[in-house]
């Protein structure tokens, strides 16, 4: 199975690819050297530029596909640029990292897509083979004619650069502002630090690169089909299940319907109790539902029509009633919300569970349309959902669920509130004081912390936050802060 997938062997490695595999390690160990920001993006241009070229190089042909997985991971590689929070940002680069594996790739079956990314591992030993290989090559003779008047010029560009750079900024204090804000100043005891991120960024351009060139063959991967079942073997647990969903879906209409205060009066629960209670269990029937549906089709009878009908009823129905407990988990978790107010947990786990009931409505059409598609749309929507979580900033948008539940209820966490990102500032800002200064004095600390970072280290969320406490500083002492519950003493 190994030799089946390996990558076939690459053509030799073009200077357009060396020099964007160097320009890519370069850009890393100073622009990544203090924080993520707009660098992560500024860094991982010139590995796309290697990647391009390689698989120009080696004759490969950009499909659709292929450019909507890259403008993808573009696209996600914004949202450290725009968030300060770091979970959105590292759910985005693993997406984006998914993302780069299926366009350099070109899978487009299951194998591949859950393989994908390992491929840049091995890739990453080729590839440095590769690239020296090409180096060595290009030593002497006709290639060495090629390479060394461009290194000559480049140097000499280098040097021109810094000799009258440096007499314009001695002769202007507005142009050497200007330069020493867009140029890094990199300390002498970085230096460790900043070769360890250039060796990484050159690495990791050339395995992008050399699986551009060659990729894995994960489409080559056989996957045989279970043993089919009969109808009556292979239907009866699943229709015992349909009934059972059936049921208990039954009982939430008759809540939504009868009324909650009846529901709790029989219980004995509380009304935040009674919502906590069941949106765990909810969430774990929708994904072990997913791998129901992934077994009942290995095993699902194949014998003709009649056994796709059966098929596609049994496992439909199975899918419309998951949809309404998907429905009902959603529900107990908005309620925990209005009593508890919203954070992190909450707000990632009701994404989550939104997003599986997307995959089972692909599974729906799948089964109505066929599944040739299903990978990449199951892949597409978890990226797209990724994104869409990163753009609308998840740490403000529970600061400002919080804020708008203070003002309706005067109920407010400000010890929670003190550990957000400063994506929350805006919306704390719209809090009275002291309750504002409190419940800001951790973003504040944070950004001291930090100190001030140059702009591709520097995140718009961040920014913002800077720009509201320069105009508007923090006035409350921590005594004041500390008998409003900021630090865990009370909750208002």
């Amino acid at each position: 199975m190994w030799r089946r997938i390996r990558p076939a062997e690459a053509a030799p490695v073009h200077t357009v690819t060396l020099v964007a595999a160097l320009a890519a390690g370069l850009t890393t160990a100073v622009v990544l050297g203090e924080g993520m920001g707009p660098g992560l993006l500024l860094a991982a241009l010139p590995a796309m530029v290697a990647a391009y070229a390689a698989a120009r190089a080696a004759g490969r042909k950009a499909r659709p596909w292929s450019l909507v997985w890259a403008a993808g991971c573009v696209a996600l590689l914004t949202v450290p640029a725009l968030r300060d929070a770091a979970w959105p940002s590292t759910l985005a680069i693993l997406a984006a990292v998914l993302l780069a594996a299926l366009a350099l790739h070109g899978t487009r079956r299951w194998p591949g897509v859950l393989l994908g990314p390992l491929g840049f591992v091995d890739s990453a030993v080729t590839g440095v083979g590769w690239a020296w290989a090409g180096v060595r090559a290009r030593g002497g003779g006709a290639g060495r004619e090629r390479w060394v008047p461009v290194a000559k010029a480049a140097v000499v560009a280098v040097v021109l650069l810094i000799v009258f750079g440096a007499l314009f900024a001695s002769a202007d204090a507005a142009f050497a502002d200007l330069l020493g804000g867009l140029s890094p100043d990199i300390p002498v005891a970085e230096g460790p630090w900043r070769i360890l991120l250039f060796l990484l960024g050159t690495v990791l351009a050339l395995a992008f690169a050399r699986t551009a060139a060659a990729p894995h063959r994960w489409d080559r991967m056989k996957r045989t089909p279970g043993k089919a079942r009969s109808r009556v073997e292979w239907s009866l647990p699943l229709i015992v299940l349909n009934l059972l969903f059936a049921g208990f879906n039954a009982v939430q209409l008759a809540v939504l319907f009868g009324g909650y205060d009846t529901v709790l009066e029989r219980t004995g629960l509380t009304y935040a109790e009674y919502a906590r209670q069941g949106f765990w269990q909810l969430l774990w029937a929708t994904v072990f539902v997913l791998g129901v549906i992934a077994l009942a089709l290995r095993w699902a009878p194949r014998g003709g029509a009649g056994d796709r009908r059966l098929v596609r009823s049994v496992l439909g129905t199975l899918c419309l009633l998951t949809l309404v407990v998907v429905a009902s988990a959603v529900r107990r978790m908005d309620l925990y919300v209005d009593a508890y107010g919203l954070t992190r947990l909450r707000l990632s786990v009701v994404t989550m569970e939104l997003w599986l009931g997307l995959v089972i409505v692909l599974l729906m059409a799948a089964g109505i349309a066929g599944g040739r598609w299903l990978a990449r749309a199951v892949v597409g929507s978890a990226a797209a959902t990724v994104l869409a979580f990163g753009l609308l900033s998840p740490d403000g948008i529970i600061a400002e669920s919080n804020v708008t539940r203070y003002e309706q209820d005067g109920k407010l966490d400000l010890a929670y509130l003190r550990d957000l990102s400063a994506d929350a500032a805006p919306y704390l800002d719209r809090l009275p004081e002291p309750r504002r200064s409190c419940a800001l004095m951790g973003i504040r600390d944070q950004l001291r912390e930090a100190e001030e970072a140059p702009w591709y280290a520097t995140s718009l969320g961040e920014y913002r936050a800077r720009a509201i406490l320069r105009d508007r500083p923090v006035t409350a002492t921590a005594r004041e802060c500390a008998l409003l519950g900021a630090y865990g003493g009370r909750s208002e």
